[in-house]
């Protein structure tokens, strides 16, 4: 009787397992936080090729950024506005990923992009204690200008006065 409540938790446990494993297996077959280069190459001197999601997912992060610079290095911004702006920059990231069809290795520079744009956003959120929410900006702002400069965006533009 002691040992009666095992076996549903080992079928429970084993089931809940089974029903992760797609989700696992996804997320390890393409995950933009894996470890990655800390630099962002071109493709043999080129810009790497792009897709609408990726493009179109960018042009909303660098559109949530840009506007809250100022604000942010004028200590305008509140803890709750950071955490808005970094919940909104991880849900385009998020769509980002979900819909990215780029060739492996320009998928590659991309985890640079999306590893710094998650660093930035983890230190706007408070989640890194030695870094203040509006360095977690600037770092999504350079994280956006990074992509600027190795992706082929038509009509794209790096963020000026990030500093």
């Amino acid at each position: 009787m002691r040992w009666s409540w095992l076996i549903p938790a080992l079928v429970a446990a084993s089931a809940a397992s089974a029903l992760s494993l797609p989700a696992l297996a996804e997320t390890r077959a393409h995950d933009h936080n894996a470890a990655a280069p800390h630099e962002v190459t071109l493709d043999q001197g080129r810009k790497w090729a792009t897709d609408a999601p990726l493009r179109d997912g960018m042009d909303r992060i660098r559109a949530l950024v840009e506007p809250q610079l100022a604000d942010a290095h004028a200590g305008k911004l509140s803890q709750a506005q950071y955490t808005a702006i970094a919940v909104r920059i991880e849900s385009e990231v998020g769509g980002i990923v979900a819909n990215c069809k780029l060739e492996p290795k320009a998928d590659e520079a991309l985890h640079v992009v999306i590893g710094e744009i998650g660093a930035g956003t983890d230190a706007m959120t408070g989640k890194v204690a030695k870094q203040r929410p509006a360095q977690g900006l600037v770092q999504v702002a350079n994280a956006v200008n990074d992509y600027a400069g190795h992706f082929d965006h038509p009509g794209f533009k790096a963020i000026r006065k990030i500093q």
